[in-house]
């Protein structure tokens, strides 16, 4: 590209929230990259929150974590999975950091004593923020980005986000047209499978959108079938656009296949035109991949089922069963996730949901315990690891999952009946599980161990450090405020419960693995976060195959898969570490 003009691309939302502008401002962004664009993302969420640290899990779903700590917006999941990029937390904008920083100017002065009001100080400041952000490097070539993908949280109309659609407004015409254009995705609703695809709320937020200043570029079309030519064409005539500026998005077997779909439909072409941007129409190599995954995920026909055992919704785990996907992925099974109320596995009260979770748990073919907070469901949990560890069933325990694995271990194999957590039993005689030293407990939001760490493998001969293709060091993601209390930790040594992966200073047990078993294995840290579709997470990989019954024989090969699982042209057989 021989402009050195920012591109930004906004994408907008009409008639419902949830209808995948993620995904599609994730898709958009990949088909760009693809074609050897230099492309950063930014999420906009309208709320008054700082950031989505102390949402609850069961309103907001997952908060991501990324390397610099920054808890975050889930989609910002998406973006990093779809384009292979490490962000920061300035990518992630809300309402309320936008105030504050306002607010801190006015404070400081920085006005001159004038009255401060949404227009102009709110909008430039969003617009500020958007322009510094678009040019950080995310990247590992640390090269500036050349476009900018910005995703408007909500839907066109509310409240929440009128400061931001009239900070776009204005921002249209100071890059210049050639610079900014909008996307705007919106719902065709079919009343029936069979129904007439009905185009009325697309144009009535169309309608909404012009007279808030914004003119649409792309209309893409969430429907649950391929949109029909004449539908196609009567958007086109109502909502002031050509018939190419209609895109469909139907429901596709998996979301691997929606960039492959944008892509069929001219997008990148006509991105080059509008934005004036050189570039070859052809994607590279990426989107092979990406069709080569998808592809595979259509035919995968072996299963695997995993149990999860937590306590929150599904939603809550979405980067945990997206490092499971592309685990299973990987190895050429199809995965099968069995929820599990952590709760049912410890109530008699309830007996039908008590056996219908055992009897989940006894027929999968492997145990992950997630990371979580609070004690409402952790004995359940305990007994899953309990399980998991005498049946010899491969287990993987993330953040909490592995110090519950500490707990349960020291309650049945030490004899410390009372072993548990500070967080659970402050009085508890055998506190296996302590609050970090540096936490403060009378703040919320941010007070947590958070974002990239280095944990160094003590041990050459441990499972998880061959997985990493014998690393010496990983630096994965973090988010806690309890540890393994490392003063008790002789006594599990000797009894083949081992502390294989520690911090720096060797005052923080990060990784566990047992002796004489499958894959028994627990990381304090998050390794979800940095999971890719074509560069699975070693933690979870080792997960997949060890219930797979694949483990050894991937060991004994140096840790390369077969031929017949491999993606053509893919690193996968060469997965790097997540460091």
């Amino acid at each position: 590209m021989t402009s050195r003009m920012m591109k930004y691309v906004l994408v907008t939302g009409g008639v419902i929230s949830g209808i995948g502008k993620g995904i599609i401002a994730s898709s958009v962004a990949t088909i760009l990259k693809s074609c050897g664009l230099h492309v950063t993302a930014i999420k906009i969420d309208p709320y008054i929150n700082i950031d989505a640290g102390t949402f609850s899990p069961y309103e907001h779903g997952e908060v991501f974590v990324l390397d610099d700590g920054g808890e975050v917006d889930l989609d910002l999941g998406n973006y990093e999975r779809f384009l292979d990029i490490r962000l920061t937390k300035d990518n992630n904008m809300t309402t309320g950091k936008i105030y504050q920083s306002v607010i801190t100017k006015e404070r400081r002065g920085d006005y001159l004593g004038k009255t401060v009001q949404v227009v102009p100080h709110i909008t430039d400041e969003i617009q500020e923020w958007v322009v510094k952000q678009a040019k950080v490097p995310v990247d590992d070539d640390q090269v500036e980005p050349q476009v900018c993908v910005i995703e408007l949280e909500g839907t066109v109309g509310d409240i929440e986000s009128m400061p931001f659609i009239e900070a776009f407004r204005q921002f249209q015409f100071k890059v210049k047209k050639e610079n900014f254009c909008n996307i705007h995705v919106s719902l065709i609703p079919q009343p029936s499978a069979t129904g007439e695809q009905k185009t009325k709320p697309t144009q009535n937020s169309v309608r909404e959108l012009r007279g808030l200043g914004l003119s649409p570029d792309l209309i893409m079309c969430r429907c649950f079938s391929a949109l029909e030519n004449s539908v196609k064409e009567k958007i086109s005539m109502y909502c002031h656009v050509e018939p190419e500026q209609v895109i469909c998005v139907h429901d596709v077997s998996s979301i691997y296949r929606v960039p492959l779909l944008l892509e069929d439909q001219g997008v990148v072409s006509y991105l080059s035109r509008r934005l004036n941007m050189p570039i070859d129409a052809k994607p590279g190599k990426m989107l092979t991949k990406w069709k080569e995954m998808s592809d595979r995920s259509d035919r995968l026909l072996e299963p695997c089922s995993i149990a999860l055992v937590g306590k929150y919704t599904k939603f809550s785990y979405a980067s945990v069963i997206k490092a499971l996907e592309h685990s299973a992925l990987a190895i050429n099974h199809k995965l099968e996730v069995k929820y599990i109320d952590s709760t049912h596995l410890e109530e008699l009260e309830e007996p039908v949901k008590y056996h219908e979770a055992w009897q989940k748990l006894c027929s999968s073919h492997g145990v992950l315990v997630p990371g979580g907070f609070g004690v409402r469901g952790t004995e359940g949990k305990i007994l899953a690891i309990n399980w998991a560890r005498k049946q010899k069933k491969p287990f993987l325990g993330v953040g909490l999952g592995m110090q519950l694995a500490v707990c349960e271990f020291a309650r049945n194999e030490l004899g410390w009946t009372d072993a548990n957590s500070t967080e659970f039993n402050p009085e508890t005689k055998h506190p296996v599980v302590i609050e970090m030293p540096e936490h403060n407990p009378g703040q919320m939001g941010g007070t947590m161990r958070l974002g990239k760490r280095r944990t160094l493998f003590k041990s050459s001969s441990s499972v998880l450090r061959k997985l990493y293709r014998d690393a010496e060091y990983v630096e994965e993601r973090h988010r806690h405020r309890f540890e393994v209390n490392a003063e008790l930790k002789s006594p599990f040594e000797d009894k083949g419960f081992h502390f294989v992966g520690q911090d720096v200073e060797g005052e923080r047990m990060e990784v566990i693995e047992l002796d004489d078993h499958p894959y028994f294995v627990g990381v304090q840290y998050h390794p979800e976060f940095t999971s890719r579709p074509i560069k699975p997470s070693p933690p979870y990989l080792g997960l997949l195959l060890a219930a797979a019954g694949k483990l050894q024989s991937y060991l004994l090969k140096g840790c390369r898969l077969s031929t017949r699982d491999m993606y053509i042209g893919s690193s996968t057989s060469d997965s790097e570490s997540s460091n």
